[in-house]
């Protein structure tokens, strides 16, 4: 194939790879093409779980869960002072969140695929937010009854409830240690609470409208949020202080997320845009937009090198960082995708809709 330059990788390279283009200044052979195609990663749907709760499912999260399991030795080894040994085992572990009133844990393998674990249904009005700690082993969700709950991912048990008050909850997430949440409320505020304590620790006050979304950097310095305005602050967590007010968004900001590095910040709005934003100094770094609707929910890759988005347009959509195209839009879902989610290694991805659908999507 003779190209000018290669052109942005998109999925309509699928349906034109075998074109011959014009001047050619740069010749691509197959072999290369195949680099291309194994560099840009597409993802295909790898398994979908219909009717996975009983009305709409808002959120969810991925994580690797981490156990052991006693076992015998062999009669070999009857000499060693003890006849059992321990094996460390791992469980992709997938949570979601419905309007349903109920958060359920699943586990996830190419053998089985998705099986339902455990159900988990003290909340009285929709599921709004679920997040995992960074080992998996406790669930914070929070719902429409303006309560906080802390879950034992391996018994179910609810280990806390925090009632936080009228109005005054929804998005949460964990702090990278594990030792705090921070959720958005209604009056702009993110209050962050001690998982130990119970109790409401600080105050992060962005003197404007109802906190949507929020995020906290992976090296524990930065809290950002996005608000009903379509304005993204910035706090300094030890100091307690706004860093940054940011701008460029023109309705309200549904999802925000931070890069594995915590240097850049990415958004995704009710204007159909998502942003990709310098932490430090500042500065928007780039714009996309391909999605036909709202932008409900973004993700970062663990590599940084690409990201997902949900959105109201019924479609998932995996986007290259770099030169900011669309690689993959997947259209598996029947209704509005609120949540999208890496796993830890960023070869798979899970979504989640308003079709009450579970999807686990696979690179090629």
């Amino acid at each position: 194939m003779l190209v000018d330059s290669l052109p942005p990788f998109t999925e309509k390279m699928w349906l034109h790879a075998n074109k011959t283009y014009p001047s050619t200044t740069t010749q691509i052979t197959i072999p290369q093409m195949v680099e291309v195609l194994v560099f840009y990663q597409m993802h295909t749907l790898a398994y979908k779980h219909s009717n996975a709760h009983d009305d709409s499912i808002w959120a969810c999260d991925w994580g690797e869960l981490r156990t052991t399991k006693t076992i015998d030795r062999d009669d070999f080894d009857k000499g060693d002072e003890s006849d059992e040994e321990v094996q460390e085992l791992s469980t992709d572990c997938i949570v979601t969140g419905s309007i349903d009133e109920t958060v359920k844990i699943w586990n996830y393998d190419k053998a089985t695929n998705l099986n339902l674990d455990k159900t988990l249904s003290e909340h009285t009005l929709g599921v709004i937010s679920v997040a995992l700690n960074s080992d998996a082993s406790i669930i914070a969700s929070s719902a429409l009854d303006s309560t906080l709950m802390l879950w034992n991912t391996m018994t179910g048990e609810k280990i806390k409830t925090f009632s936080i008050g009228p109005v005054e909850l929804w998005t949460i997430a964990f702090s990278p240690d594990d030792n705090y949440i921070i959720s958005g409320s209604h009056c702009g505020k993110i209050n962050l609470f001690g998982v130990e304590t119970g109790k409401q620790e600080q105050t992060f006050d962005t003197r404007g409208k109802f906190t949507l979304s929020l995020a906290y950097s992976p090296d524990g310095k930065y809290i950002a949020c996005g608000a009903l305005d379509g304005i993204i602050n910035v706090f300094d967590v030890l100091s307690g202080k706004l860093t940054h007010t940011l701008e460029g968004h023109a309705m309200p900001i549904r999802s925000l997320c931070f890069s594995s590095d915590s240097k850049y910040l990415l958004t995704g709005a009710d204007d159909g845009q998502m942003k990709i934003y310098a932490v430090h100094h500042a500065e928007v770094l780039g714009t996309v937009s391909g999605h036909g609707s709202w932008v409900l929910s973004v993700d970062f890759s663990p590599d940084c090198k690409s990201f997902v988005s949900g959105s109201a347009d019924n479609t998932v959509k995996v986007w290259d960082v770099g030169n900011r195209s669309c690689l993959n839009t997947l259209k598996e879902h029947k209704d509005k995708v609120w949540c999208v989610k890496y796993n830890s290694t960023g070869d798979k991805m899970v979504s989640v809709s308003d079709d009450a659908s579970i999807n686990i999507y696979s690179s090629l």
